[in-house]
């Protein structure tokens, strides 16, 4: 796998986006030359899915008529008989492949051809192995797992696609509780969709003011946005076969041609980084997962070219 090209996938916004701003966003995706494949669905809370439902066939058959890959992403939590339906609904029904993100979704679709979202944690060699005994044909593994694990989990298990998360504010938690709501003086029940109101997530800060993590709903999400653009080499290195952009509030089409120029040596490292701090201007980088440090710390390139 280590001579392939790296392909840039899209996953599932995260967000509570206006379904018609959520479908024309996806619309504009697939004209995108620089994406392979594209993950649709609502990962975080089942409240928000009547928001997009009425638009996700179209923009399923629009992106799959532009030649990318599309699939379903299962919820990341289930605790309700209503998303246990909806999860259950969409294995049986979705007439495209399903990643799971819930290990309720795992069960239901052993022995299916499926993939494997970043919600699901897959820390060595042997999980990867028996996921893709159970079908499992591309995983994502979590955002913070160092350059060294991913190495070591992809020799481990040869014969399946991985992905790395490349771009994008980290998922750190996910709770059954909603502190987005709560943080505007709701109840979860009566939530009144507040989250819509911070198309990129509610800032958090320390009590002295400093930058800390960002709310979304009921899912804690970093502060800083990680970006993977000098490391891509490495990763290609490693095994890596897709590497993942997250959707977030800026233009994501420029966003997977800066990361498609990096690949492909149109550009270097450091301009591209440039290239992202103006498009997606006032949230800070960070790449600390991948050289096993703090995850919101950024790394230099050319501390990587030293440890290497």
């Amino acid at each position: 796998m280590a001579g392939r090209t790296l392909r840039i996938t899209l996953g599932p916004v995260p967000y509570l986006w206006d379904g018609e701003a959520w479908r024309d966003f996806y619309f504009r995706i697939a004209d995108c030359a620089w994406l392979d494949a594209v993950t649709l669905g609502e990962v975080v809370c089942s409240k928000r899915i009547h928001f997009t439902q009425p638009f996700i066939d179209a923009v399923a058959n629009r992106l799959a008529d532009a030649g990318k890959q599309v699939s379903l992403a299962s919820m990341a939590m289930v605790t309700l008989e209503r998303e246990a339906m909806l999860t259950r609904k969409l294995v049986e029904a979705s007439p495209w492949p399903v990643e799971a993100n819930d290990l309720s979704a795992l069960g239901l679709l052993s022995g299916k051809p499926h993939l494997v979202g970043p919600f699901v944690n897959v820390y060595n060699g042997a999980t990867a192995r028996m996921l893709a005994s159970r079908g499992a044909t591309r995983i994502c593994l979590g955002p913070e797992l160092p350059l060294a694990s991913v190495s070591e989990i992809i020799a481990a298990s040869p014969g399946t696609d991985f992905e790395v998360f490349a771009f994008g504010r980290l998922p750190l938690a996910i709770s059954a509780r909603c502190a987005h709501a709560r943080a505007k003086g709701n109840s979860k029940d009566n939530c009144q969709f507040v989250c819509q109101d911070d198309p990129d997530g509610l800032a958090v800060d320390t009590l002295d003011g400093q930058s800390f993590l960002t709310l979304n709903g009921v899912q804690t999400m970093s502060h800083t946005c990680q970006v993977l653009l000098a490391e891509l080499p490495a990763l290609q290195q490693a095994g890596v076969s897709h590497i993942r952009l997250s959707p977030q509030h800026c233009d994501m089409a420029q966003v997977a041609e800066t990361f498609a120029h990096v690949r492909d040596l149109r550009i270097d490292a450091s301009e591209g980084e440039a290239r992202l701090r103006a498009i997606y201007p006032d949230v800070p980088l960070s790449n600390g997962f991948h050289y096993g440090t703090a995850g919101a710390d950024w790394v230099p390139a050319a501390a990587e070219q030293v440890s290497a």
